[in-house]
């Protein structure tokens, strides 16, 4: 009962810091200049006609007042539309929505394996402190902080491009795909079958996620190696070990669980910034997500698009914090009595 009026509690909270957020964002997307812009540039487009476009995209209205005006049809689903050269008076929500699912994917799938992995790294590598395992893992994550992401996807996509030579020279390629392991966003992943969608998927996703787990693992696993060396040496460890606990139940039941509440805290807050940094992994791959999305929208001065990309990342950011709560009362009770 107490986790459920913690979690309660969070969400009565998120509530406000989401309504607070958006209206910072709409101010700041209000001020970064005229969106119809190009539209009065253009020779030939008399006063009248660009005064009812104003009035019809609600733009001779004060901040203020556009803002619960968005709002209002935000929650209900009216996301307004595109003013956009090329895509204007077309519907925002669908087109946003779908390169969210695009990034989503992406970063969900290569965030939770990295957060796994680094875990599991980091906890070996305190353990087994100054020891071969370490001095590799430490070397490991050195070399990932210090590659740009946009590095190491040249650099697996060039490898991919050889991977698939070899499977073709194989004749596996009828079985895994031609190519099997795509350089570019697939336009579709119809299958035939359960193998045929692993081998499929695998092949579509591996390179942009690796791109993207490759920084993140690295992250957390120092993190998680940090926290492991803080807990291992706390006096409540020492004090299980002097009563004759086993190294494993020392590890895994009294030291993990509290190593772990700081790194779900970076986890949280560094999900939010995946999402918005996976531009250059979009770009490297021609994944058509929101970090395209960002950019063609920013270029193309179109707020609507831009409040509805500002909306969905700080959601993901709140989720993603909520989720991080949720652990945070699991891993240790005092922290939802409290």
């Amino acid at each position: 009962m107490n986790l459920v009026l913690f979690v309660l509690r969070r969400l009565v909270i998120s509530i406000p810091v989401l309504l607070i957020g958006t209206f910072l964002c709409f101010v700041m997307v209000a001020n970064t200049g005229d969106p119809l812009g190009e539209l009065k540039s253009k020779p030939g487009i008399s006063a009248s006609a660009i005064a009812e476009t104003e009035r019809k995209l609600g733009l001779d209205q004060g901040v203020i007042a556009r803002y619960f005006s968005w709002l209002g049809h935000f929650l209900t689903g009216d996301w307004g539309i595109s003013i956009a050269q090329g895509n204007a008076f077309t519907p925002v929500q669908p087109k946003v929505l779908a390169a969210f699912k695009v990034t989503l994917e992406l970063v969900l799938t290569a965030s939770v394996l990295a957060l796994i992995f680094g875990v599991l790294v980091g906890v070996l590598a305190a353990v087994k402190q100054y020891t071969i395992w370490d001095y590799f893992a430490t070397t490991l994550a050195f070399l990932m902080f210090s590659m740009p992401i946009f590095c190491v996807a040249i650099v697996l996509k060039g490898y991919a491009i050889r991977a698939n030579i070899w499977v073709r020279d194989l004749g596996l390629a009828d079985v895994l795909g031609d190519p099997w392991l795509r350089t570019t966003s697939p336009e579709s992943l119809s299958a035939t079958g359960v193998g045929d969608a692993l081998a499929k998927y695998v092949g579509a996703f591996l390179l942009p996620t690796l791109s993207i787990m490759a920084i993140t693992f690295a992250t957390y696993s120092r993190f998680q190696r940090a926290s492991m060396l803080e807990v291992l040496n706390a006096d409540y460890v020492r004090t299980a070990r002097a009563k004759g606990v086993s190294n494993s139940r020392v590890i895994w039941r009294h030291a993990f669980r509290n190593a772990l509440i700081p790194v779900m805290t970076l986890f949280s807050v560094n999900f939010g910034a995946t999402v918005t940094g996976a531009i250059i992994t979009e770009t490297v791959f021609n994944w058509h997500g929101m970090g395209t999305l960002l950019v063609e929208a920013v270029n193309k001065n179109d707020p609507q698009v831009l409040m509805g990309w500002l909306v969905l990342i700080a959601a993901s950011v709140i989720v993603a914090n909520l989720f991080a709560d949720l652990l945070y009362g699991i891993l240790d009770p005092r922290i939802r009595v409290g």
